[in-house]
């Protein structure tokens, strides 16, 4: 399974970093992605990392704020989050999947709270 775990409430400007672990299984031979859920919307696209990685990917709204990045070896990959905003409110979900330009995620972890306060 996938856990992701390092949300909570920041103040907007601040910084978090998510982790997502994986227990049970590999993710280093997967693409790997980001994603968030804001309330009565669907789930969409934040930023997606290739096996190696070597290559990312962001949705607009993020770039040049966020980071995603991986340690294979302990089996985690990260999203780093700065200069909050309080549009980036919501439940962050991790996954692992395919191609990282045009990513599916095939599997999912469950979610982990972020509050982004003005």
């Amino acid at each position: 399974r996938l856990v992701e775990s390092g949300g909570g409430v920041v103040q907007a400007g601040g910084s978090l970093r998510l982790s997502c672990a994986a227990s049970g299984h590999s993710v280093r031979d997967y693409d790997m992605g980001w994603f968030r859920q804001f309330p009565g919307k669907d789930r969409e696209f934040v930023a997606a990392i290739n096996w190696d990685g070597y290559r990312t990917a962001y949705v607009d709204s993020v770039k040049g704020r966020f980071t995603i990045s991986r340690d294979n070896y302990a089996n985690v990959v990260y999203l780093q989050m700065n200069r909050l905003k309080p549009e980036d409110t919501a439940v962050y979900y991790c996954a692992k999947g395919t191609n990282v330009d045009d990513f599916r995620a095939h599997f999912w972890g469950q979610g982990t709270q972020v509050t982004v306060s003005s």
